[in-house]
């Protein structure tokens, strides 16, 4: 099964080398390797070109922000299956792919997520949060349930089927993208019990509670967008559940 992994990045110097060495230290033997940069103004640029012979497809140039890089990416994409692996976050090990490719052979699932971590920034040996995911029941997603961007491995047909992205949103297209192909179009899913991916703390829908409540109004303008209703706790867990108030400490 061959993956494909992309990367977004723009001036991600301090941290992108960590993502890129998570990459291409998996022991999974088909793998695509994208990195899609910003224009970055810093020496991001110069650390990408350092392992260019590990990086399948390297962009730099301007976009209209995170969501339209990863379209790029999608688009680019050759593999069976994509995940998307942020210039801040990385793989915990290098058995994730293996597993997750593993998983989907064993169920023929059109998408795996699993659990994530949210490390200290600079101490990345150092856990703040743990997000487990748990398993999907039909449902859910009006319970406040989501599962993890980062863990989310998708088969590239369903973005073909349903579509990429989403441009109207500035910081919860990743979720109205899940909403889309779990809730609205019941996509089968399988969930892998482990960690896969680290993520520093700091991410733009969690960095303040303007940002937030922000964030919450495009969580509900996501439903909208599929014409469906969310449920009456939606609105109020969600916000909290991405603050951590649902997530064991480290």
């Amino acid at each position: 099964m061959k993956i494909s992994i992309i990367t977004i990045a723009w001036n991600s110097a301090d941290t992108i080398e960590a993502t890129i060495k998570s990459v291409i230290e998996q022991v999974h033997n088909d793998i695509e390797y994208i990195v899609i940069d910003g224009a970055s103004t810093d020496h991001t640029m110069d650390i990408v070109t350092r392992y260019r012979d590990h990086i399948d497809v390297i962009i730099s140039e301007k976009d209209q922000g995170i969501y339209d890089a990863m379209n790029k990416g999608v688009n680019l994409a050759t593999g069976d299956v994509i995940g998307i692996l942020n210039s801040d976050d990385f793989y915990g090990d290098s058995r994730v792919l293996s597993d997750v490719s593993s998983l989907f052979k064993r169920t023929e699932a059109d998408a795996v997520y699993a659990d994530l971590v949210y490390v200290d920034r600079d101490k990345t040996d150092k856990v703040i949060r743990y997000w487990k995911a748990g398993d999907y029941r039909p449902g859910l997603f009006k319970s406040g349930w989501m599962p993890p961007h980062p863990t989310f491995f998708v088969k590239r047909k369903c973005y073909d089927q349903f579509g990429s992205y989403s441009l109207e949103l500035r910081s919860a297209a990743d979720y109205e993208l899940m909403l889309r192909f779990i809730h609205k179009h019941g996509i089968k899913l399988a969930y892998l019990p482990r960690v896969t991916t680290r993520m520093r703390e700091g991410g733009e829908s969690n960095v303040s509670i303007k940002n937030r409540i922000r964030a919450n109004r495009e969580d509900r303008k996501a439903w909208r967008m599929n014409d469906l209703s969310p449920g009456m706790f939606t609105l109020t867990l969600k916000p909290l559940r991405k603050l951590g108030q649902f997530f064991r400490k480290g």
